[in-house]
């Protein structure tokens, strides 16, 4: 049994830890404020920007996986000193650094994304990102730790709710049978990575040495748009053909200047105003980790959100 420690216990932080628990692992969740103990999960309450702390809750561990991001629009004043303090840890411990990133660095792109793709983005978000990876990548060169970055696009599945595109802005309107309203034309073809496969990923490459160095998309299903999308959630859910409406450009302006969210999608609309499609096929050949069927994906999702909802209110 091996000791991990994942940073972070948003949707992808707490589906990894809990993958290591079922795998037999030791897991470490660091938060800032911690949480509530859980079977097999120590939290530990530690702003994981302190370097000299987090080196501390690290050492011993076999992989250190970076699943937390600052909030949205505060990216570029507090990445950079969180994936210092990473990388800091990770070479001072030897653990290996596993990385979960987006596809934000790639800019807009014409024809499917792939790895070996330049990470040409012009804009903030996009530049930080990248930057976040070229940091551990060059220490990886160097020999000073061994690093590894998993890319996914949008999280899909149980356990992703405000953050996600196919999530609470969807899925409680959609199980009323009401409208849902999306970012962008909601005809364009998009990929939608299923949140336990970004797990099962991240767990994969942490113990295989093969990935370490570079960077890999999660295995993800063909791209569809999101009122394909919504058209399989209904069908599922069985409440009929339920209407999607595109957020009219003027709105999300408008909403942008009461929203520090909103104002900050402006950068990334090209991913939902055009074809955003992800090629995971480098991954695919090299792992065992297969994206799972689709419709298993829409089932899950479905029942778990008439479970949170029936809970909820």
């Amino acid at each position: 049994m091996n000791t991990h420690v994942v940073i972070g216990f948003g949707p992808a932080g707490a589906a990894t830890a809990r993958l290591l628990v079922e795998q037999g692992h030791a897991v470490k969740v660091v938060t800032t404020s911690g949480r509530s103990p859980e079977p097999g999960i120590e939290h530990v309450a530690l702003d994981a920007k302190d370097s000299g702390r987090l080196t501390e809750t690290v050492r011993g561990a076999a992989a250190l996986y970076g699943c937390a991001a600052p909030p949205y629009h505060r990216w570029a004043g507090e990445w950079p000193a969180l994936a210092s303090s990473l990388c800091t840890a990770a070479e001072a411990t030897g653990a290996v650094l596993v990385m979960l990133g987006n596809l934000y660095g790639y800019g807009p792109v014409d024809g499917p994304l792939t790895e070996d793709l330049p990470l040409a983005a012009t804009g903030t978000k996009g530049r930080v990102r990248a930057a976040v990876w070229e940091q551990a990548r060059d220490l990886h060169a160097q020999g000073r730790i061994r690093a590894v970055e998993v890319r996914a696009s949008d999280f899909f599945g149980p356990g992703v709710t405000d953050g996600g595109h196919l999530a609470a802005r969807v899925l409680p309107p959609l199980l009323r049978g009401k409208p849902v309203s999306t970012l962008g034309d909601p005809d364009a073809p998009h990929s939608w990575t299923y949140l336990p496969d970004v797990a099962r990923a991240l767990t994969e490459v942490a113990g295989d040495e093969r990935a370490w160095g570079r960077a890999w998309h999660v295995p993800t299903e063909p791209a569809l748009s999101v009122r394909e999308m919504v058209g399989r959630l209904a069908a599922q859910a069985g409440t009929g053909p339920v209407a999607v409406r595109g957020v009219p450009p003027l709105a999300l302006a408008v909403g942008g200047l009461f929203s520090p969210l909103l104002r900050e999608l402006k950068e990334i609309r090209y991913q939902f105003d055009r074809p955003f499609t992800v090629d995971s096929t480098a991954y695919e050949t090299a792992f065992a980790t297969r994206a799972t069927p689709l419709d298993q994906q829409v089932k899950a999702t479905v029942d778990w959100w008439r479970e949170r909802l029936a809970t909820t209110g």
